[in-house]
């Protein structure tokens, strides 16, 4: 019997022993691995930097799906942070009140009572909570509940609260890009784990954003936007659009704080569209610099072009004149020089007739009239800027063409060292191609890389693109915008050191039932800085200004959005190591000096008085003699030629409400 017992004994010792060391072995010595669908794993691998790369080549976090987003500084603009998402199989439940009252005790936000209803469902599966911290999911697995699952996941997250917003977009709830760049670069993020590097400079965006904020606010403004672009390469640096909202809010976001007025809204560009017709002539060889066109008010049918204050200029205007005084009627002849197939052959070629070809998928359609309305009175208001609306970003982008040598650039929203699949990845929009248009020479060859590989960020590259203009007509252009800001309307957008040039521009609002508003402006400003060697384009627009007692009552662009450009130029202009220079000024001024009123060559005949072949009586006459041609033909009894008439009388009628 003795015996028989120590054996027992030393078996279950044996036994006991077996299974302590066993257990030793699965905590202790080799812990096993926690099942995946309980308590997933809360430490990912460190990822391995190289000292000798950047942060957009190397840097990437295995543990989510979707890369991160990075401005040109690599400062994150959108980052996926790990969560977790709490379920339950109701099955496995035993006392689903205590459950959800345990839950609660981690989760506040959580409704008791529904969760309890949803725990004592017949399913094997619910949804509990989504995107619960790494602090809340272990404190739910220390209850230990049987039938309470976590699901690995993750959640977008903006760290830069309102910068960019409208520009960064958002993703749904399965991860999917839903607006802005998200969406048009979804398949790159998922597909590629190393950050999206943007143009952004969250610097330079705050700026603008400040700038523009407080100029909404000292005007009462109901909406703003300022757009900040490398005239060389087409980079966006900055493009804000007010009012905004919290990147990481899209959800209760108002629509009109998602609403990007960059490139989806549209609007009647005023007497910034005066430089494209000055541009078109000269290109065109319609008009030179000596030539001279009448301020004299034109009247069209129940409609007179005409200026607000003439008493500062004569009534007949060389053009650099029309356009530092920025005359509408002078611009409505040069306009009517062009004409109306050439005006609209012009203006397709420089893009204004498509979205613009960024990578956002709001860009809007322009607004253009039909064809067959594009008659006198849309020629005239076409050449100063209004029976058109075009978003702000096509207005930056001509002007760019104007001052950097005459190519039309793409803007864009990738850093010029992004990888370039980016570009060519099969979730891109199809970009609108520009054709009928001016095309003088074919596209430069690409010259953004050096011998030793890529130029630095702050060394100007040669712009890429279509030639528009010939880079004699780009270097006139670029004295007459600098005239506008040295005499013209823009004087207050002067910056000590950086010879701002550009254009002022206030077109009369839409009512939203058709017809202009009086005193309800659009107030913009498009700009160009250094103008002695052109980098960057910065523009402003106010929507629906109100005066001051400092503006006098003015709402015009001259007394808001160029100071706000000013403001913004003398703040941006170090960060983009661009330094003002007041040593040289006086040679820099000359070398950007053009007369007021040009001289024309020995020899030849200006346009002028007694030379106009743009005067709408011109006009008058020939459609006179060809209605008395009309009025012959029918009394002739020609059906086809009445029925053509009958089609022209009604297409000169809307001719006359576009005027």
């Amino acid at each position: 019997m003795h015996v028989r017992l120590l054996g027992v004994a030393a078996g279950f010792c044996l036994l006991f022993g077996t299974v302590a060391l066993k257990a030793t072995f699965a905590t202790i010595i080799s812990p096993m691995a926690p099942e995946a669908r309980q308590l997933r794993p809360q430490v990912p691998d460190i990822p391995k930097i190289d000292p000798k790369s950047t942060l957009t080549s190397t840097l990437t976090m295995p543990q989510v799906r979707r890369a991160m987003i990075v401005d040109r500084n690599n400062q994150v603009l959108a980052v996926s942070l790990p969560v977790a998402q709490l379920y339950a199989n109701p099955r496995e439940l035993i006392d689903p009140q205590d459950v959800a009252k345990k839950l609660k005790s981690v989760l506040p936000q959580m409704d008791e009572e529904e969760t309890v209803r949803r725990l004592s469902m017949a399913k094997q599966f619910v949804y509990l909570a989504r995107n619960i911290t790494l602090q809340q999911e272990l404190a739910i697995n220390n209850f230990g509940i049987p039938g309470i699952y976590f699901e690995a996941g993750e959640r977008r997250h903006y760290p830069q609260g309102q910068v960019a917003a409208q520009i960064l977009g958002s993703v749904d709830i399965d991860d999917h890009g839903i607006a802005g760049v998200e969406r048009y670069f979804d398949k790159r993020l998922i597909s590629d784990k190393n950050p999206l590097k943007l143009s952004l400079d969250v610097r330079v965006q705050g700026v603008a954003r400040e700038e523009l904020a407080a100029a909404m606010q000292t005007f009462e403004a109901i909406g703003a936007c300022a757009i900040v672009m490398d005239v060389n390469s087409g980079e966006i640096v900055a493009m804000v659009s007010l009012p905004d909202y919290n990147a990481n809010d899209f959800a209760h976001a108002p629509g009109d704080a998602r609403f990007n007025r960059a490139v989806t809204g549209m609007y009647e560009p005023g007497s910034t569209f005066k430089l494209q017709t000055a541009a078109m002539a000269l290109q065109l060889g319609v008009a030179h610099i000596w030539d001279r066109f009448s301020s004299i008010p034109i009247h069209i049918g129940r409609f007179t072009i005409a200026d607000m204050k003439t008493d500062h200029f004569s009534p007949w205007l060389s053009l650099p004149e029309v356009m530092a005084f920025s005359s509408n009627p002078a611009a409505a002849h040069i306009a009517l020089d062009v004409g109306a197939q050439r005006q609209q052959d012009w203006l397709r070629g420089m893009g204004f007739f498509a979205p613009v070809p960024v990578e956002l998928p709001e860009a809007g359609h322009p607004i253009i009239p039909a064809r067959r309305n594009w008659g006198i009175s849309t020629v005239m208001t076409v050449g100063f800027g209004h029976g058109v609306a075009e978003p702000p970003l096509a207005i930056v982008r001509g002007t760019a063409a104007t001052v950097n040598g005459g190519i039309l650039v793409k803007p864009t929203l990738l850093a010029r060292d992004e990888d370039a699949s980016a570009r060519s990845t099969s979730d891109m929009a199809s970009e609108p191609s520009i054709s009928g248009g001016p095309n003088i020479e074919n596209a430069l060859p690409d010259t953004t890389t050096g011998a030793e590989g890529a130029e630095t960020a702050d060394t100007p590259v040669t712009p890429e693109g279509q030639r528009v203009f010939s880079p004699e007509i780009s270097a006139t252009l670029r004295k007459i915008l600098r005239l506008d800001v040295k005499l013209g309307t823009g004087k207050t957008a002067e910056v000590p050191g950086y010879y701002v040039g550009g254009k002022t521009g206030t077109a009369e609002k839409i009512g939203p039932h058709g017809g202009y508003l009086k005193h309800v402006n659009i107030a913009a400003f498009t700009s160009i800085f250094p103008m002695n060697a052109p980098r960057y384009a910065v523009y402003v627009m106010l929507d629906s200004p109100k005066g001051t007692a400092a503006t006098h009552g003015w709402t015009t662009a001259a007394w808001n959005a160029a100071p706000t450009v000013a403001r913004i130029i003398s703040r941006i202009g170090p960060m983009l190591q661009v330094f003002p220079d007041t040593a040289h000024e006086p040679q820099i001024d000359a070398a950007l000096s053009i007369p007021m009123r040009p001289s024309p060559p020995r020899g030849v005949r200006p346009l002028g008085p007694g030379n106009d072949p743009g005067d709408p009586r011109h006009a008058a006459e020939e459609k006179r003699v060809e209605e008395a041609e009309r009025k012959k033909s029918l009394k002739a009894g020609d059906p086809n030629i009445m029925k053509h008439a009958a089609n022209r009388q009604n297409s000169s009628q809307q001719e006359g409400g576009q005027g």
